[in-house]
């Protein structure tokens, strides 16, 4: 899943989350006392869709500014400092990896990255995985700029800390246990559980997933102008959204406008049509192509096939719009077929990156859908 925070320079001086008033008010307090006792590394981790991101590089500029003793809610975005953070210069902050910042060389060539030729994509595809990983050299390169002393205050941001090697995780425990005056590390984690023990033992989790449920149904419902692909969606609808998102309010944003959501009703009918020989898995293909991306088809089958399990199992459905039960009253798949399903999606995912193409992948996946 991809994150449902643009990367721009925007996201230094966005509104501040609804939810996250109380812990950055906390966090601001602390620096605006005489000591300044921030913590040294704060870890902001949980599931996409949280808004940590949004968090953390907001808080970044704020800490930067120059003007932060008279703007308590933000970043003024005008002074010297904030103009650097526009231009992804600024001198007191580093971020591994550099595909992580907001504002870098890499994202400025996007429009570049675009055009590139099918022939390239499995390459682009291993460059951008491998430009994630936060290697030891990497960490070790960040010494200097750590330990340069007498520079006022400097800020590490570590994104996507779960791909740090163990090398790279070893030499960060160092800096981690020897604080520096004014330097202080940010982590942010999609899946904490894959970060070291020691890691997560010298840093500070910042509380940013207990999100009420009415301010998450405000958000998405404000947020959403209350449609979902222009038609008028109930509170009902909202609330279905968000347990979808596991409770992540952007997710739910995110969800409700995917272009797959609206088509949830329809992939039954075409799974029951294929299952019992009324149509071709080509034609089938072949509609389907000119509704959705065989990546957005996944997507979509990945999250009615976890709701078919449920029903299979005896448990509610997640999703009341659709009738599920009725469509599973005559015939139950079995757990072994759900599961080789799942794998031929994995694998197609696969495919995709090694440059197979989409209408194969297509063609093959509803072969495959027609014995679920």
């Amino acid at each position: 899943m991809t994150s449902t925070v643009p990367l721009n320079d925007s996201i230094y001086f966005a509104p501040l989350l609804p939810w996250q008033s109380e812990v950055w008010s906390q966090l601001t307090k602390r620096v605006l006392m005489p000591q300044q006792s921030l913590p040294h590394a704060l870890l902001a981790a949980g599931m996409q869709g949280m808004g940590k991101r949004a968090f953390v590089w907001r808080l970044v500029a704020w800490l930067l500014c120059r003007e932060r003793d008279s703007n308590h809610l933000g970043a003024c975005g005008v002074c010297e400092s904030c103009q650097w953070l526009r231009s992804g210069t600024h001198p007191s902050l580093q971020v591994l990896p550099i595909v992580g910042m907001p504002i870098n060389a890499d994202n400025a060539n996007n429009k570049e990255a675009a055009n590139i030729t099918a022939k390239d994509k499995k390459t682009a595809k291993a460059a951008s995985n491998a430009a994630l990983k936060i290697k030891v050299d990497d960490i070790r390169a960040l010494q200097p700029f750590i330990y340069q002393g007498g520079q006022g205050m400097r800020i590490c941001v570590l994104d996507y800390a779960e791909q740090m090697t163990v090398a790279a995780a070893n030499a960060l425990l160092k800096t981690l246990e020897e604080p520096q005056a004014q330097v202080h590390l940010f982590l942010i984690s999609d899946t904490p559980a894959q970060l070291l023990p020691t890691i997560k033992s010298r840093v500070q989790q910042l509380a940013l997933q207990t999100i009420d449920p009415a301010v998450s149904v405000d958000y998405v419902t404000k947020a959403l102008g209350s449609t979902v692909n222009r038609e008028a969606v109930s509170t009902a609808a909202i609330e279905q959204l968000i347990q979808l998102a596991n409770g992540a309010p952007l997710a739910a944003v995110a969800l409700a406008q995917a272009p797959w959501y609206s088509k949830r009703a329809l992939w039954i009918t075409t799974w029951q049509a294929l299952r019992s020989g009324k149509r071709s898995s080509v034609a089938a293909s072949d509609y389907w192509q000119t509704q959705l991306s065989i990546s957005e088809f996944i997507q979509l089958s990945e999250l009615m096939l976890v709701d078919m399990r449920r029903v299979c199992l005896g448990l509610d459905a997640l999703q009341k719009d659709v009738d599920l039960s009725a469509s599973l009253n005559n015939y139950q798949p079995a757990e072994s077929n759900f599961e080789m399903f799942i794998n031929n999606l994995q694998q197609t995912k696969i495919a995709l990156q090694q440059n197979v193409q989409e209408k194969f992948a297509y063609d093959k996946l509803m072969q495959e859908l027609a014995y679920l």
